[in-house]
């Protein structure tokens, strides 16, 4: 049956159709849908881990036991995920793991333009590219046949438009797999001096192999046209070739690392020109010029930004559009309408303090009119950052503070605040605490209290981890009310020591998010506390206000003491 799906749910479904047990992933737009979806499905294991470098740890102990995983992230993950990534590739796997990775040219939700395909050469882990949602769909299959075939981990890399854009697919039935026999092994897995040199020389020749091997894939295909030109590509790029070069040969691959040489030589030989049109790095053009095959290719095309049709055309035949860009105004983002994070940005602000910021939707705190925050890097830089004001200038924490939110603080937080603590740093962190992870679509995580199937499950307590580590301040407040809130961060600021002030208030839209036309008890009394639960009801009124679970006949969740209010109504 034929489905117009988005190249993230495709993943997903092929993967479900290879027939994958285990979906770990970190949320990072524009991967995130890719476990969202594979969560529908009950006979995949999935989860949302702390950071990637959990995610794909998990997915190799899954891997290790035998069964298929998969595990998801945009290209940044791939930073925090190297460190197994890179031994992974030496150990090779058991059941097939399969990394996908979406890439964003033009930068439209990250904070660098970084190209996957680099790292996947200095880890000499093969990459397979679609360059639709039917690929897609084909290619996360093929993927988990690779990984079994040749001992690797294999990585599906997408670009923003592949991963959010829509095609037709040919859905099939699962193949389930059994788990394959486990064998201890210790030269294979574990990687020691004396064994990571031996799996070096494995890795290498198995990179040639895959090479020679890529050649005939059918993946690797030749498109052929009038002679005069070629283009190689890959991915969303070979859309936009064949859209601009109509009468253009194509070599269209797959399989973008390791490369098939002797197809590629081939090809150059066919045509007059031939042209590499890849976006971001020049990965496959330096490797063809370094095997010595004469093409064209960043001498054209930019380094940087998504490429389209108009583009091509232009770069390559010279043909400028005489199509008039619309004159739309600017739009920038900002924080949303009732956003409980405006209030804290208001208060930093207001008292013209550096704020060292953090990974989220609070980024937008940045942007005018707040504009209170100097500089974001990484996820759970800000906190590292403060220590490294503290120790530049010992009165740097009278007028400095690191704002970080909750499921960063649990990406990758904690491991600067044990520094903090370790090294008598004196800073103040700020926890913008509004129970979800928001910039990505309110998923899960650690401290909502719920998994990726929103099932119950131990709520991590963020003021008892500060302490736990060595804070001694520990503040939460409620960011609404603004005197209290500043109030805290005074108070923290004037400290000799870490202090944390947690601003505690739910994300703004949850209760507009999930479950519409959930049939609740119109007698029932809905608690604030229910909306990071996924209780659909509209909340109002009055603090402290006790809930009577045994009214609720059907969504089963107002079970707690009424933290932000009550009412008794309909679902929305």
């Amino acid at each position: 049956m034929k489905k117009l799906l988005l190249g993230d749910f495709a993943v997903a479904r092929g993967a479900w159709e290879a027939g994958v047990h285990v979906a770990a992933a970190y949320p990072g737009t524009p991967s995130t849908e890719i476990t969202e979806e594979l969560a529908r499905y009950p006979e995949v294991y999935s989860e949302w881990s702390p950071n990637e470098k959990v995610a794909l740890e998990v997915g190799i102990g899954a891997s290790l036991r035998g069964a298929r995983a998969i595990v998801s992230m945009k290209h940044v993950g791939l930073n925090v995920a190297c460190d197994p990534l890179f031994t992974a590739s030496y150990t090779g796997v058991n059941g097939g793991l399969v990394i996908a990775v979406a890439d964003d040219p033009s930068v439209f939700s990250s904070q660098n333009e970084q190209d996957t395909r680099l790292t996947a050469v200095s880890a000499k882990v093969p990459v397979l590219e679609p360059s639709d949602s039917a690929e897609a769909k084909e290619f996360t299959k093929l993927a988990f046949a690779l990984s079994e075939k040749y001992d690797t981990p294999v990585i599906l890399r997408l670009t923003t438009r592949v991963a959010h854009s829509q095609s037709a697919v040919e859905t099939e039935e699962r193949r389930e797999v059994p788990l394959r026999a486990y064998e201890k092994n210790i030269p294979k897995y574990v990687m020691m001096p004396a064994n990571a040199r031996v799996k070096h020389v494995t890795v290498e020749l198995r990179t040639e192999k895959l090479s020679e091997d890529a050649n005939d894939f059918s993946i690797n295909r030749i498109e052929a046209g009038d002679g005069e030109l070629g283009v190689i590509c890959s991915g969303g790029v070979y859309e936009y070739v064949k859209e601009a070069l109509p009468g253009a040969s194509i070599l269209k691959l797959g399989m973008v690392y390791p490369l098939p040489y002797k197809l590629i030589e081939k090809f150059a030989e066919s045509v007059k020109r031939c042209i590499v049109a890849e976006e971001l790095a020049p990965h496959i053009e330096t490797l063809v010029k370094a095997a010595g095959i004469r093409v064209e290719g960043k001498e054209i095309f930019p380094l940087e930004g998504e490429f389209s049709a108009k583009l091509i055309r232009e770069r390559v035949l010279g043909e400028k559009s005489c199509a008039a860009c619309a004159n739309v105004p600017a739009r920038p983002p900002v924080l949303c309408a009732g956003c409980p994070h405006r209030g804290v940005f208001y208060i930093l602000s207001k008292r013209k303090l550096s704020v060292l910021g953090d990974i989220g939707c609070y980024t937008l705190g940045a942007v005018p009119p707040l504009s209170a925050m100097d500089a974001v890097v990484c996820m759970g830089a800000s906190i590292g950052m403060a220590v490294g004001f503290d120790k530049s200038d010992p009165e740097a924490h009278r007028h400095s503070v690191a704002v970080i939110g909750d499921s960063t603080f649990i990406h990758s937080g904690i491991t600067g605040l044990i520094d903090a603590v370790y090294n008598k740093a004196k800073i103040t962190v700020i926890i913008l605490d509004n129970r979800t992870t928001g910039m990505t679509g309110h998923q899960n995580h650690p401290a909502t209290g719920r998994t990726i199937k929103n099932e119950d499950t131990y709520e991590l307590d963020l003021a008892e981890v500060c302490r736990a580590v060595g804070v001694r301040r520990v503040r939460t407040v409620d960011p609404v009310d603004l005197a209290a809130t500043e109030e805290a961060i005074c108070a923290s600021l004037a400290e000799e020591e870490v202090s944390v002030v947690i601003a505690k208030r739910p994300c703004a839209l949850l209760a507009k998010k999930m479950y519409r036309g959930f049939k609740v008890n119109d007698k029932c009394k809905k608690c604030g506390a229910c909306l990071r639960l996924g209780c659909p009801a509209v909340v109002k009124g009055k603090e402290g206000v006790e809930i009577d679970a045994s009214l609720c006949t059907e969504c089963g969740l107002c079970q707690k003491v009424c933290k932000f209010g009550a009412i008794e109504g309909e679902a929305e």
